[in-house]
């Protein structure tokens, strides 16, 4: 993915390797940004935007202005990486349409899925409050749609604009706290336990439904709750045959939503 260049930044120097495009900027202190190669730029106005995050409402026309002149448009399509862990950066991204993956992996390369991110939430925010190195990958799971917005204006209305970065700490904050109770409950609960939480929060978080078509891939649901790809495909199977939900391929049903709750209550 080739970062997004706004005219008022210097030219990064590119070459291609493979599927990947690494950019060295020939200025000050270079950055080195990999990322997939996008479909196409889309071009931006913040001002006129009917997907403005919470916290770009809070923001003056001169800031929007600004916020326009540094943010592009990208296109993603269905498993191109977003971010890539591990890898400095120096835009923050803003997901417009579509979910991602958010993950990262071990010593053994061994993929561990945080959360699905829905629309109107920012990728990378760790960043910003710590350093400009990426902590996690972001893949798409399904076409999407963002904007990269320049690390050092996003940082800029952090300190200058109070509502700003009000709605951005509380927005890294719930997505902590979400997290951290998510993975405290799977790790006391058996593996029915936890393919129950999964499916209640494909439902009630991600779709708000009770029909909806999984965004990951059965090997993908065993790295997000810490299990084997057979064991995700014996339990849904299970599930199935007690009629707590229908299954046709990724597309699933939750039948009986009352003993879908009692078991990830239990465990």
């Amino acid at each position: 993915m080739q970062i997004p260049i706004n005219e008022n930044y210097p030219v990064p120097y590119m070459f291609k390797e493979s599927n990947l495009i690494v950019l060295f900027y020939l200025c000050g202190i270079s950055h080195i940004i990999m990322l997939q190669q996008p479909n196409h730029k889309i071009f931006t106005n913040c001002q006129v935007c009917d997907d403005r995050s919470c916290a770009s409402q809070t923001l003056s026309a001169l800031e929007l202005e600004l916020l326009s002149k540094s943010c592009n448009e990208v296109k993603f399509d269905k498993g191109e990486i977003i971010l890539t862990e591990g890898f400095g950066t120096s835009h923050i991204v803003y997901l417009r349409e579509g979910l991602v993956k958010e993950y990262g992996k071990n010593e053994l390369q061994e993929e561990h899925i945080l959360q699905v991110v829905k629309p109107h939430s920012y990728l990378g925010l760790h960043s910003i409050f710590s350093n400009t190195n990426n902590h996690y990958s972001y893949a798409a799971l399904t076409s999407v749609r963002v904007c990269f917005i320049e690390l050092s204006v996003f940082s800029q209305f952090i300190k200058e604009n109070g509502l700003f970065g009000y709605e951005i700490l509380s927005s890294v904050c719930k997505d902590s706290l979400n997290n951290y109770h998510r993975f405290i409950n799977q790790h006391q609960k058996k593996i029915y336990g936890k393919l129950a939480d999964a499916l209640l929060y494909f439902s009630k978080v991600i779709f708000e439904k009770k029909e909806f078509e999984l965004p990951l891939s059965r090997k993908e649901i065993a790295h997000m709750i810490g299990t084997s790809r057979e064991s995700v495909s014996k339990q849904i199977t299970g599930f199935e045959q007690d009629k707590i939900i229908s299954v046709n391929g990724r597309k699933i049903v939750i039948l009986d939503m009352n003993r879908l709750q009692n078991i990830s209550r239990v465990g």
